[in-house]
């Protein structure tokens, strides 16, 4: 950095002249121009790099009666070659000679400014660009823009003509390209655009197009020579000439950087990272261009065509940026900030007297980097394996977040608002604990799956250091329906000590006494399902005391359950065999029986210390109850799509007949309404019905979503006793088939289970190459049926059946796919199937007496049915 000038004032433009204007230095001056009207001539001659600015660095310093917009340097005069200095004010266009006298004594040499003309407009002016227009030599024309788009040509000391831009709107950057003698500017439109100086000479005078009639067409209009749309604002634009056949018309824009070809073909195009302020393309040695870009990010990059050469850090966003040549350096780079922080600088290094020192020359063992190659493959084919890619955190010590839910129900009923049809609507106390080491604001948050509901479900706790919070509230059973899920889950969001965001999370589950009632056992059902134990039988009292009578020993092996928002429910258990029964009306309430069911028959023998404990189902799987809750729930759907449609045919009307009616009451002869207002009232009502309608058929779809993830969620179970499956597979089928937590028009249960199945049945559970022709939807929409959907899941059961298994590892998949058709063996069961069943997906609905009653011994049937 050789130094920095302080200028007063917000400066504008800086020219590094060659010439000395009239000075005999034969060194570059810096010339800038500020909106208070002071115009300066700098000579920066510092001792040594970074001295403060000295006295005798400013040449010439004056103030102008005007603010100045522009500065240029070039041969204004007629009948002198020297290069005077031009000024442009809003109203005024000023050419000034500058000349210097030696001093005699210490003050130096003196220099003054003298006017040579000026020229008075009648436009206000925006910018100004200079050059040999028409291809005269030894002298330079002026061209001015006005704001309000008209080109003002000048014949140094007399004004030659203007002419006004096609289509103008706002004023941009312009320059003169002297190899095609055009005027290049950039319009509001983003548009570079060029006009040919001899097609400005001949068009239509700019005097004589004052009137309106003019402006719309007649007489000669100015035709533009090529357009190219940059899609952007432009900041600047210049013309660089590399030499006399080749030259390049650089535009700089908001975001990106273009160098055009002289006839407006694209070069080059670079994309900014930051949002440039200034640039400045300049040529090197006659044969390459680099260009200088400075953005608002304090930052000086070199380009040399599209490759960065050269990045420098300054100490203030540059607004304007030249390269001269001062105290016999060339190349000094000169940078002005808005503040008014003139610094010349230049590029280099220092040279580094570090080096660094020989290495050692050793021989290479490439038996030992072979076997450590070995061992990181077998590592990262180990670490593909992992399901769970996302990092497990260690347990937090510093915050604590305990659920405790009661035994028992609330003596008094919290429930507000519920829809159940009952006298009373349990509820149950849940209480939350909170409890951080370090001081701290959290904010809980607690979530059940509707249709049930809490009392409250947002707490923001400020918890003190070791001391902690408890909050209590009530959840209930707000819809007229069953839940899908009992669990519950509890989200705490605070901050550490550092500032760091941190979520602790804590699941809880409901008592199945919130949902239903102790019932007497129904004899008949339509629905039902056997679940084999490796076990003897356990008592139904001591399974389910919160349900039984201990003094009632027909309970002892049968159990009915009255649900609150659905049908009744019996459990049966077997004397003799190790057998347990779930028999109801609809399937999707045998959902919530059978998991609580599972889940006390794992904990009574796992306080018993039986770890071989488990749970089968012998089928079969009910495919044709689950794909009837399918359809049910898929035509409300596509009600709803109707209703949407004529809600929106009918409001289309509505607002027709209101624009009639309006139109008919303003008019100022009254006319018949021919029963417009009749037809306005009957379509006023359609709209309220088909509004009613369809939030009523929301609320039944509703329903029916609740009613599939019930039904989804036996099945699912169903499936993994069946063919035992691993946690890991148990989980793909719940991401398969419960992809969603609620139910939306534009992304729906059906489309989503489709796609998701035809994935599995085309990567883990392929077994021949036609099944790599299942065709996966791009694009998922609502289907005209769900006959495909219902295909793929009967497909996908068969695959497991036959021995089939999921995984996500890719590895499995290309195993599985290798298998050839019919070559999966079957895993054993414990008991063989009956040689009379055909398939493992029969309806209970056409199953024989005999194949009904298979299930449990008649007497034991007798005997647990007997209320």
């Amino acid at each position: 950095m050789l130094g920095i000038v302080r200028a007063e004032g917000e400066c504008l433009y800086l020219k590094p002249v060659t010439g000395g204007l009239q000075c005999s230095s034969g060194q570059d001056k810096i010339i800038v121009g500020s909106y208070t009207g002071f115009l300066r001539i700098y000579n920066p001659h510092p001792i040594k790099p970074g001295d403060a600015v000295q006295a005798e660095d400013l040449l010439l310093e004056v103030q102008l009666p005007e603010p100045i917009l522009q500065v240029e340097v070039g041969k204004f005069v007629s009948g002198i070659e020297l290069l005077h200095l031009a000024v442009l004010h809003p109203k005024k266009l000023c050419v000034y000679a500058v000349s210097g006298s030696l001093g005699n004594i210490d003050h130096g040499n003196q220099y003054q400014l003298k006017r040579m003309y000026e020229h008075n407009l009648q436009r206000t002016a925006c910018n100004m660009t200079y050059g040999p227009f028409g291809g005269i030599k030894g002298r330079d024309l002026i061209c001015i823009q006005s704001v309000d788009g008209m080109l003002m040509l000048f014949e140094q000391e007399s004004y030659s003509f203007g002419r006004f831009l096609p289509g103008f709107l706002l004023p941009g950057p312009l320059t003169y390209s002297s190899r095609t003698d055009s005027f290049i500017t950039v319009s509001s439109c983003r548009q570079v655009e060029s006009y040919k100086y001899q097609v400005l000479a001949f068009a239509k005078d700019a005097e004589t197009q004052e009137n309106e009639q003019q402006k719309r067409g007649s007489g000669k209009r100015l035709v533009v020579d090529w357009v190219l749309n940059i899609g952007e604002q432009a900041l600047d634009i210049c013309v660089v000439s590399v030499n006399q056949l080749v030259s390049s018309v650089f535009v700089l824009g908001e975001r990106n950087f273009f160098c055009l070809k002289d006839n407006g073909q694209i070069r080059f195009i670079k994309k900014l990272d930051h949002s440039p302020s200034c640039f400045l393309p300049y040529s090197v040695s006659g044969a390459v261009v680099n260009t200088l870009i400075g953005n608002h990010s304090s930052i000086l990059h070199v380009y040399q065509d599209v490759t960065l050469k050269w990045a420098a850090q300054l100490p203030h966003i540059p607004v304007a940026v030249r390269v001269g040549k001062l105290l016999d350096l060339k190349g000094v780079i000169v940078t002005l900030s808005d503040s008014g922080d003139l610094q010349c600088s230049y590029l280099g290094t220092d040279p580094s007297l570090f080096q660094a020192p020989k290495v050692e020359a050793r021989d290479i063992n490439y038996e030992e980097y072979d076997a450590e190659m070995n061992k990181l493959q077998k590592i990262i084919k180990e670490a593909r394996k992992i399901k769970d890619i996302v990092p497990k955190m260690e347990k937090n010590e510093d915050f604590a977040l305990l659920v405790t839910v009661s035994p028992d129900l609330d003596s008094v009923s919290q429930a507000i608002e519920s829809e159940v049809k009952a006298e009373v609507v349990p509820s149950v106390t849940v209480k939350i604990t909170v409890e951080g080491k370090q001081p701290t604001l959290a904010k809980l948050s607690v979530c059940v799956q509707p249709p049930l509901a809490l009392t409250h479900d947002k707490f923001t706790l400020k918890l003190e250091s070791s001391v902690s919070k408890t909050v209590v509230l009530s959840a209930f059973l707000k819809g007229n329906i069953s839940p899908a899920d009992l669990e519950g889950t509890a989200l705490a969001s605070y901050n550490t000590a550092t500032g760091a965001p941190r979520v602790s999370q804590c699941k809880f589950r409901l008592p199945l006494r919130l949902v239903c009632s102790p019932a007497h056992p129904s004899k008949t059902a339509s629905q039902k399902l056997t679940i084999d134990t490796n076990k003897p039988p356990v008592s139904l009292v001591t399974l389910f005391p919160d349900f039984a009578d201990q003094a009632d020993e027909d309970q002892l092996n049968a159990l009915g359950f009255q649900l609150l928002g659905g049908s009744r429910v019996t459990l049966l258990a077997s004397k003799t065999s190790q057998r347990y029964r779930i028999q109801s009306e609809q399937l999707e309430d045998l959902w919530l029986i059978v998991k609580e069911l599972t889940v006390r028959l794992e904990e009574h023998f796992r306080k018993q210390n039986c770890k071989d404990f488990a749970c089968t189902f012998s089928g079969p799987i009910p495919l044709q109850e689950y794909f009837e809750i399918i359809d049910h729930h898929f035509e409300l759907r596509l009600n709803a799509v109707k209703y949407e449609q004529l809600l929106s045919e009918r409001a289309v009307q509505f607002r027709a007949i209101e624009r009639r009616l309006l139109t008919r009451f303003k008019d100022k002869t009254q006319a018949p309404l021919q029963h417009l207002d009749t037809l306005l009232e009957g379509t006023y009502r359609q709209v309220i019905a088909l509004a009613d309608a369809a939030g009523k058929n929301e609320a039944n779809m509703f329903q029916a979503f609740t009613k599939l993830k019930s039904a989804t969620q036996l099945v699912i179970l169903l499936i993994s006793l069946w063919q035992k499956l691993s946690a890991d597979q148990v989980s793909i089928l719940q991401a398969t088939f419960l992809p969603l937590t609620q139910d939306t028009q534009e992304l729906g249960w059906e489309e989503i289970v489709d796609a998701s199945v035809s994935h599995l049945l085309k990567t883990c559970l392929s077994k021949s190459s036609k099944d790599h022709a299942l065709t996966l939807t791009n694009q998922l929409c609502i289907p005209k049926d769900t006959n495909k959907l219902k295909k793929h899941i009967t497909l996908l059961y068969d695959r497991l059946a036959k021995g089939g298994r999921m995984s996500l590892n890719t590895d499995f998949d290309s195993q599985q796919t290798m298998i050839p058709a019919g070559a999966c063996t079957t895993i054993p069961e414990e008991r063989p199937p009956s040689p009379d069943t055909t398939t493992l997906f029969t309806n209970h609905r056409n199953l024989t007496k005999q194949e009904t009653e298979t299930d449990l011994p008649q007497d034991e049937l007798q005997e647990a049915e007997k209320p």
